[in-house]
C-alpha cells in the first residue's frame, strides 16, 4: 500500500482557507438573497437557469444536470416552487416519459427582481474585494478544477 501523500503547510493553508471562505461566501450570499429577496439559493439557481432559454422551459433531466442535483432532489424542490407560483411542470410534448419545467410570470419577476441585489451581494463580499488579476487566477483556477 503507498503511503498518502499528506498536505504540506502550504497545502493545508490553501485547503482549509478555500473551504472556509466557501462556506462563509455562502452563508453570507444567501443570508442576503433571503433578507432582499425571500429566495432561498436553490430557488434563485433554478429561477436563474430556466430564465437563460428563450421559451424558460428546460427539461427535468437537463436541469437537474446543469444543477448537478439528484432527479428525486430537484422534484421536491420544484414541488415547493410550484405550491408559490414561480414554475410549473407539464408532460413534454416530445417525449412522454418526460417533464418540462416552465418559469412562470411569477418566478421571471422574482428573479428579475433578486438579481440586482444578488449582484451587489456577490460584488461586496468577494468581487470588489479582488484585483483584476486575482479574478483571474480566480477564474483560472475555477475552470482548472472544473475541467474534469
Amino acid at each position: 500500500m503507498t503511503e498518502p501523500r499528506w498536505l504540506t503547510a502550504a497545502e493545508m493553508r490553501a485547503w482549509l482557507g478555500y473551504r472556509r471562505m466557501r462556506r462563509l461566501l455562502d452563508l453570507r450570499v444567501n443570508r442576503d438573497l433571503a433578507a432582499d429577496a425571500g429566495l432561498s439559493e436553490q430557488d434563485y439557481d433554478v429561477l436563474s437557469i430556466l430564465s437563460e432559454p428563450h421559451d424558460q422551459r428546460l427539461r427535468v433531466g437537463e436541469l437537474s444536470e446543469r444543477l448537478l442535483w439528484t432527479r428525486s432532489g430537484l422534484s421536491r424542490h420544484l414541488g415547493r416552487m410550484e405550491q408559490r407560483g414561480l414554475v410549473t411542470r407539464d408532460d413534454d410534448p416530445d417525449d412522454a416519459r418526460g417533464t418540462v419545467v416552465a418559469l412562470t410570470a411569477a418566478g421571471r419577476t422574482a428573479i428579475q427582481d433578486a438579481a440586482p441585489g444578488h449582484v451587489a451581494s456577490v460584488r461586496r463580499h468577494l468581487i470588489d474585494r479582488l484585483t483584476p488579476a486575482e479574478l483571474r487566477t480566480l477564474g483560472d483556477i475555477a475552470e482548472k478544477v472544473l475541467d474534469d
